[in-house]
């Protein structure tokens, strides 16, 4: 029996053989089972950080990602144990197979690898954004999604440099030194990319803004209902969907609609110049009166001017911040209260009835 296994096939014994594939096997066997296992110890350490943590939704994010990472990297390992025959390692174009498997291997390696980071940042990004539902501040929301996406980039250039030095034996250091001149030309031509992306870390820190504010931005107006990396979307009155740079967003003049503590309404009206000062009068106090409801919270109302073709009522009215609905409602009654004034007290618009006359006409003949 231990001459079988001391028998030499592809240059490695029979029991090394047997032990290395035996891994293997038990590791794809048992694979579900350990990275639960092994899911269950960091679920106990990030437990100690978080206490409500959904135990569920963690083993769901982490195990599929994980078991790849943990069949991969022992199967590598006990792998490693084996000497490669020799008969195999055929070099292709300088390369020999032997490299081609090593290259390979150390790539999914990090592959599954950077997958399970990214997972867990999946993982923090949900209890951070059920922590910020608590909370009516919707900037956290916004801030979580952009550093979410922002350290998955990252991660994922960590991830390529990793694979370029370790699996094709590239020295990264050189190869940013290189890239840095290639970066410097790309950092010119994509100039507007890149200020897009500072201003919207303005955007976070500054927050002119967050996501859900009614904003007003070179006519475009709207809701905000996301912010990203390179731009903003806004849900505009007409339902459409406009994108809108960041840089125009923190460079244009912008009215934050949802932060006004009042909305303002306005009366203009140019009465006939036939119409009495003591009409005027008496229609200003009834505007006035108009105007003396629990809705509104301050008015003013005065004649504004005597021009030559009118006489000037303005009236302002402020009402406290309402949805657009609730406040065009008092609008609407406000302005149809003020016509009905008019109509009792028989005062006309100017320029209501014009005369046409012919002063004079040549005879046809």
């Amino acid at each position: 029996m231990n001459d079988f296994f001391s028998r030499i096939y592809f240059d490695n014994t029979v029991r090394a053989l047997c032990v290395s594939f035996g891994i293997i096997f038990f590791i794809l066997l048992l694979n579900r089972i350990i990275s639960k296992y092994f899911a269950g110890l960091i679920f106990s350490l990030v437990k100690r950080i978080w206490k409500k943590v959904d135990k569920r939704s963690f083993l769901d994010l982490l195990i599929h990602p994980l078991g790849v990472f943990v069949a991969v990297s022992v199967s590598m390992i006990a792998l490693h144990r084996l000497k490669f025959p020799g008969i195999w390692n055929i070099e292709i174009y300088r390369y020999t197979v032997k490299d081609v498997f090593d290259t390979v291997g150390t790539t999914v390696l990090i592959i599954s690898f950077i997958w399970l980071l990214l997972r867990m940042i999946d993982f923090i990004a949900t209890i951070l954004e059920a922590k910020a539902d608590i909370r009516e501040d919707l900037s956290d929301h916004q801030l979580i999604v952009f550093f979410k996406d922002f350290f998955k980039v990252l991660l994922g250039i960590a991830g390529l440099l990793m694979i370029l030095h370790f699996a094709f034996n590239l020295d990264v250091g050189n190869l940013l030194t290189g890239l840095s001149i290639v970066g410097a030309a790309i950092a010119l031509s994509l100039r507007e990319s890149l200020e897009n992306l500072i201003a919207s870390f303005v955007i976070f820190f500054d927050k002119p803004f967050t996501v859900g504010d009614a904003v007003k931005v070179q006519n475009i107006a709207g809701s905000v209902e996301r912010i990203g990396l390179r731009s903003t979307r806004i849900r505009t009155e007409q339902k459409t969907y406009v994108t809108v740079p960041n840089k125009q967003m923190v460079d244009s003049i912008l009215d934050n609609l949802s932060l006004r503590t009042q909305h303002k309404g306005e009366l203009r009206l140019e009465i006939d110049l036939n119409t009495s000062s003591k009409k005027i009068q008496e229609l200003i106090k009834g505007i006035k009166a108009i105007l003396d409801r629990k809705e509104i919270e301050n008015s003013s109302v005065l004649m504004n001017a005597i021009a030559g073709n009118a006489f000037l009522v303005n009236g302002d009215y402020f009402t406290a911040h309402l949805t657009d609905s609730e406040f065009n409602s008092i609008k609407e009654g406000v302005n149809l209260s003020v016509l009905q004034l008019m109509e009792t007290m028989e005062v006309r618009i100017a320029g209501a009835n014009k005369e046409i006359r012919i002063i004079g006409q040549e005879k046809l003949e």
